[in-house]
């Protein structure tokens, strides 16, 4: 199967074609927004860190803003400093500067402060947004697609019908070559084994495990028990009873693939087919992490609702309650009640979720794009200093 996307120079290709204003720190996020703004074709994320970090934290934040700029969904990026940041921006202009996309700097104290920066921030973009607009979609195959899955506002509708409906369209894509990432290491707690079965190998199986084991011990280590934390209020108003129960109908989004690995936070997979990252439980960080692994595309199952999306790759919204959907049709893209009424399949609502993953490849807005949904948040694993 086919589609039409911009092929880079790495050989990945992007569905979309963002100029990127990436902050190096909450310093110059600011400026960085203010540009993106200014100039059509632009987009920003929220860096709310960059400075005052160490050791393997500092290492995800570096790791996490570099593979965002590598993203096949961005065609040009701009790097924004303030200039005295530990997530130094000539570090990573350095870092981008032979990727094979127009990479540029602008930092506000060589520049001479924040409109200055601002004005040739601008001009920059305007001259790659120019650049980029002369880019045509070409021919490429589904199997270049990497798609992000992520769950969020869950009720008992999530485990019974959307969630199972993603990992059927999660399936076909793989079957076609394809890549899924699962997220929510939180959400595995109770259902790790059942995963751990479709490790490829003992080693894959046992790191499986060994981010839910870990996740629990950060949870011990601060005194609390994660399971009085999960399900949320808002899990156990929608009829969700215990974390277990919410992991086995979490697992469904993953379909029946087998498990090629288990990837940090932020990290692009080497392989095809399904991975499981080790992100929170939290939405958008979860997502944040997929799309910096390089999800060019993600689906997100809510019995509740959500708005969320994502500056750099199109979120598509599903749900399997229609109350919700009837409430909420200016945010949620497909609506799967159908398999709770017993009138439509698992597989044939998969497919339904499937055709609209290419039809967003080939470039059709999802609600949270048209809504201008762009929220972004990186993960932190240590304090600051």
């Amino acid at each position: 199967m086919k589609f039409k996307g911009y092929r880079r120079p790495d050989g990945k290709v992007g569905i979309r074609n963002y100029v990127l204003l990436l902050p190096t720190s909450i310093c110059s996020n600011k400026v960085a927004a203010e540009i993106a703004g200014k100039v059509k074709g632009c987009t920003t994320v929220d860096n709310t860190y960059g400075c005052c970090q160490v050791g393997s934290d500092y290492d995800l934040t570096f790791r996490t803003m570099v593979n965002l700029a590598k993203h096949p969904n961005v065609g040009a990026v701009i790097v924004v400093g303030l200039g005295c940041e530990g997530l130094e921006p000539l570090k990573v202009y350095n870092e981008l500067k032979n990727i094979g996309k127009p990479v540029a700097k602008v930092v506000i104290q060589e520049e001479g402060g924040t409109l200055k920066t601002f004005a040739r921030g601008c001009q920059i973009a305007r001259e790659y947004t120019q650049l980029l607009s002369q880019q045509e979609r070409v021919e490429c195959d589904i199997s270049d697609l990497i798609l992000g899955i992520e769950c969020g506002g869950s009720d008992t509708t999530s485990g019974l019908a959307s969630n199972p409906a993603s990992g059927a369209a999660s399936d076909l894509l793989i079957a076609a070559g394809g890549t899924s990432i699962l997220s929510e290491t939180t959400e595995l707690i109770g259902a790790e084994h059942v995963l751990a079965r479709r490790a490829i190998n003992q080693q894959v199986a046992d790191k499986l495990i060994g981010i839910v084991n870990a996740c629990e011990k950060r949870a011990k280590d601060m005194g609390q028990d994660i399971r009085g934390t999960q399900p949320t209020p808002g899990n156990i108003e929608g009829g969700i009873t215990t974390i277990e129960e919410k992991s086995l109908g979490c697992i469904h989004k993953a379909g029946s693939a087998p498990v090629q690995g288990v990837l940090e936070y932020g990290e692009i997979p080497q392989g095809r087919g399904l991975y499981v990252m080790d992100t929170p439980g939290q939405d958008i960080v979860s997502i944040s992490g997929m799309v910096a692994g390089g999800a060019q595309v993600v689906i997100f199952t809510t019995g509740r609702g959500t708005p969320t999306g994502n500056p750099i790759a199109p979120v598509i919204k599903i749900t399997g309650n229609k109350r919700t959907y009837e409430k909420m049709k200016d945010n949620i893209d497909i609506e799967v009640a159908e398999i709770i009424e017993g009138t439509k399949s698992i597989k044939e609502m998969g497919q339904v979720i499937f055709e609209e993953i290419i039809k967003v490849a080939n470039g059709k807005t999802t609600k949270a794009e048209e809504l201008d949904h762009n929220e972004f948040s990186i993960y932190r694993i240590g304090p600051t200093f």
